[in-house]
């Protein structure tokens, strides 16, 4: 593995100006820029000595309906984290551009809480293309330390379209299902059908704004332009700007804070997008000691998002912490 490490954060204005570029024509060839094919780099992204800015923290918890505390939300941490992602997915030996990528899934843990005092170590990296039923996918592996402690990790998962097994029969799996995908922990994971998922018991109804994904953009640094005007979003086939995927997932963190362990593991599967304004209704049930939680429209019932939320034991909490 091939380590880099940066001095300071990557500019995001940059960075989105060199994801954009693949777009025009004849710029695919240019040695310079993503998107040329081939395989996922041997490359690791580092950045240490990360702070916290208060007022960032504070725009973020705002828009995401979260309580402002003395620990960091676990879904900030990916807002820490997503220069490096940007700047690995615009790096001039990744295969393909950063826009038009479909975030699939998205599992965090947190070893422990995190304060907000703390200086953080970030590392990222992506993991070898998998065939998928849909094209190729590929996740994202980020690690947060202090010190040499791991205190928070995350597998974002993600879909490029095309070149995969998608004629309905070749490598179709039973069940009608997606195709499954092993993550690089052995672990799995499946993008299932949305007629697969059954609404769980309302806890409440959201109301999202038109301008939601420019107020999360401004506050989280994701600029795609699906999330940020109808007029922009239509340019990538939707017909009106959808919510972020990870202001779904932290606008149901948020709404449940008060069942939030000190250490837990809580995973998400993006399911349809929620076009904006729009309504939705967020559900929950208990399950052992998991709680499963969803977002479906709120009259059709179609579903965005579904989840689990699951305590880490203190002894495999302390196993993983020590890992380096």
């Amino acid at each position: 593995m091939s380590l880099r490490t940066l001095e300071r954060p990557p500019g995001m204005l940059t960075l989105y100006a060199r994801a954009a570029a693949p777009l025009l024509p004849g710029t695919s060839l240019l040695p310079f820029l993503s998107g040329g094919g081939g395989e996922i780099p041997d490359l690791e992204l580092a950045l240490a000595g990360v702070t916290v800015d208060s007022r960032h923290l504070a725009a973020y918890t705002g828009v995401c309906s979260m309580t402002m505390r003395e620990q960091l939300p676990a879904t900030y941490l990916h807002v820490l984290a997503f220069p490096l992602h940007m700047a690995l997915m615009t790096d001039s030996s990744f295969p393909f551009g950063a826009i038009g990528l479909v975030h699939i899934s998205n599992r965090i843990t947190q070893h422990r809480p995190v304060r907000v005092e703390e200086e953080l170590d970030l590392r990222v990296r992506a993991t070898p293309l998998q065939e998928h039923s849909r094209g190729r996918a590929f996740s994202i592996v980020t690690e947060a330390r202090v010190g040499e402690e791991l205190v928070w990790d995350e597998l974002s998962t993600m879909l490029r379209r095309g070149g995969g097994t998608h004629d309905g029969t070749a490598g179709a799996p039973r069940g009608g299902r997606d195709e499954e995908l092993k993550s690089e922990s052995g672990e799995r994971e499946a993008e299932g059908g949305p007629e697969e998922l059954v609404g769980l018991p309302l806890a409440a109804e959201w109301r999202l704004p038109g301008d939601l994904g420019r107020r999360y953009a401004s506050a989280s640094g994701d600029r795609n332009p699906i999330h940020l005007h109808a007029l922009s979003a239509k340019a990538f086939g939707f017909p009106a700007a959808i919510a972020h995927g990870m202001w779904t997932k932290a606008r149901c963190m948020a709404a449940l804070e008060q069942l939030l362990p000190s250490a837990f593991t809580v995973t998400v599967r993006f399911r349809r997008p929620i076009l904006l304004p729009g309504k939705v209704a967020f559900g929950t049930a208990d399950e052992a000691r998991a709680v499963d939680f969803s977002v479906t429209d709120l009259r059709k019932g179609t579903p965005h998002l579904e989840g689990r939320l699951e305590p880490i034991a203190a002894q495999q909490k302390s196993e993983r912490g020590r890992t380096k």
